[in-house]
C-alpha cells in the first residue's frame, strides 16, 4: 500500500490567494502543502497582465473597505519580507455621470468609511488631468491612495516566502479527485495521494470543475487586456499619470494604468464580463474584435493615448451570481474551505484573503469582516 503524506492544511491553486494563504499558514507553524496545476507564477489564469489596480473607495460595496484597510497593511508588510517593490501608489480618479455606478459608489465608500477623497467637476478634472476629455455634466472622485499592483512578482514574492517558512508547495500536479468526510480530507494527484486535516480550494476559474458539488454557478470568461504606444507618452508616465476608471455608456467601465517598465506601452481594459468559456479551451491568441473592447475609450477619453497597438493578453474573470466573491466553509463538508468567484476585482485583497483562510482552516472562524461574502446570501435569496 502506498504512503499517504499528511499535512495540517492542503492549499488547492497556489495563485495570488493560494500562494497568500500558504505563506500565512506556514508562519503560523502550519504544516501546508500547496498544489498547482501549472507553473508557479503563470499566465494562464487571473493574476496577470503585469498590473492589477488598489483602491479604497470601493464603487462595488462599502462592505469591502474594512477588508482593503487591513490588505494595505498586509501589502506593506509583504514588500518589508520579500525586500520588493511591489506596490505602487498613485492616485486614482474614477469618473462618469454623477449619479452613475462608478462615481456614485465610490463616493458612497469614502464616505461611509471616512476616506480622504475630492470630488472634480469636468472643469476641475481638465485643470489638473489634461489627459483626459469628459462629457459635458460628468464628474469624477479623485482618491490619493489608489495605485496599482505587480501581480506576476507578487505570486512569485509569496511563493518564496512561504518555502522558506516551511511550506511545501508543488507545481505541475494537478488534483484528479478529492474526499472529505468527518475525519478531514484526502487528495489524489498523479503523483501521489495526501491527506490532510483541512483543504482549502483557491482555484480561480477552475472552482467550477474543482467545487461541483457547491451548487452556486461559477461563469469563466474571457478578458483582453491592451497596451498601446501613446501620441504623447510624457503625459501618462508613472508620477504623473493615475489610475483610473471610466463608466462605459454600454455598460461596465474602462480602466487604465500609468505607464512603467513592468511592460512598455499604457495599459488599457474593459471591466465587465467578456466572452464565457472553459478555461481549459479558452482562445488564447488574440480574436477578431479584441481591440475594440478597449479602443473606443481611448479615442473618446484620452485622445493623447490613442496610439499603435503594443500587445494584447487575455485573463480568465470567475464571475459569481452577484459578481462578490463567495468566501466559506464548503456547506457540506465542515473541513474544506473556498474562496472563488472574485468576478474581477478580487487580487488586491489577496493579502488579507491569505489571513482570511487561514484563521477559517485552522480555527474555523475569523475575526475579519467577510460574513457578507458568505454562501448564505444566496439562500437568502431564494427564500
Amino acid at each position: 500500500m502506498r504512503h499517504m503524506a499528511a499535512y495540517d492544511v492542503i492549499v488547492i491553486g497556489v495563485g495570488a490567494m493560494g500562494a497568500s494563504t500558504c505563506y500565512e499558514l506556514a508562519r503560523r507553524g502550519v504544516r501546508v502543502l500547496g498544489l498547482e496545476q501549472f507553473d508557479i507564477p503563470h499566465a494562464l489564469g487571473s493574476s496577470t497582465g503585469f498590473s492589477r489596480m488598489i483602491r479604497m473607495a470601493y464603487y462595488e460595496h462599502p462592505d469591502y473597505v474594512p477588508l482593503l484597510k487591513r490588505a494595505y497593511e498586509l501589502w506593506d508588510e509583504l514588500e518589508k519580507a520579500s525586500g520588493q517593490k511591489l506596490l505602487h501608489l498613485t492616485v486614482g480618479l474614477y469618473m462618469g455621470p454623477p449619479g452613475g455606478e462608478v462615481v456614485s459608489g465610490s463616493l458612497a465608500s469614502a464616505r461611509r468609511h471616512g476616506l480622504p477623497h475630492e470630488t472634480l467637476d469636468r472643469a476641475q478634472l481638465a485643470e489638473r488631468f489634461r489627459q483626459f476629455q469628459l462629457p459635458d455634466g460628468w464628474a469624477a472622485l479623485y482618491e490619493p491612495r489608489a495605485g496599482f499592483l505587480l501581480p506576476e512578482k507578487v505570486i512569485a514574492a509569496y511563493a518564496d516566502l512561504a518555502l522558506r517558512a516551511g511550506a511545501e508547495i508543488h507545481g505541475r500536479e494537478p488534483v484528479l479527485q478529492w474526499h472529505a468526510d468527518d475525519k478531514g480530507v484526502t487528495v489524489r494527484t498523479p503523483r501521489g495521494e495526501y491527506a490532510a486535516a483541512h483543504l482549502v480550494f483557491t482555484g480561480g476559474a477552475w472552482s467550477g470543475s474543482l467545487l461541483h458539488d457547491l451548487g452556486i454557478p461559477l461563469q469563466v470568461t474571457r478578458q483582453v487586456m491592451g497596451w498601446v504606444w501613446p501620441n504623447q507618452p510624457q503625459q501618462f508616465a508613472l508620477g504623473h499619470f493615475p489610475v483610473w476608471a471610466i463608466n462605459n455608456p454600454a455598460g461596465g467601465l474602462d480602466y487604465g494604468f500609468p505607464m512603467h517598465p513592468e511592460n512598455p506601452g499604457l495599459k488599457i481594459a474593459h471591466h465587465a464580463p467578456g466572452r464565457p468559456t472553459d478555461p481549459d479551451k479558452v482562445a488564447r491568441e488574440p480574436l477578431p474584435g479584441d481591440e475594440e473592447t478597449f479602443r473606443p475609450a481611448l479615442r473618446r477619453y484620452l485622445p493623447a493615448g490613442d496610439g499603435p497597438l503594443l500587445s494584447l493578453r487575455t485573463c480568465l474573470y470567475t464571475n459569481s451570481p452577484d459578481h462578490h466573491f463567495i468566501i466559506d466553509h464548503h456547506p457540506r463538508h465542515e473541513h474544506v474551505t473556498i474562496a472563488c468567484g472574485f468576478s474581477g476585482h478580487g487580487f488586491k485583497f489577496a493579502s488579507v484573503m491569505g489571513e482570511v483562510l487561514a484563521d477559517l482552516a485552522t480555527k474555523g472562524k475569523t475575526e475579519l469582516p467577510v460574513k457578507f461574502l458568505g454562501l448564505r446570501r444566496f439562500s437568502d435569496e431564494e427564500e
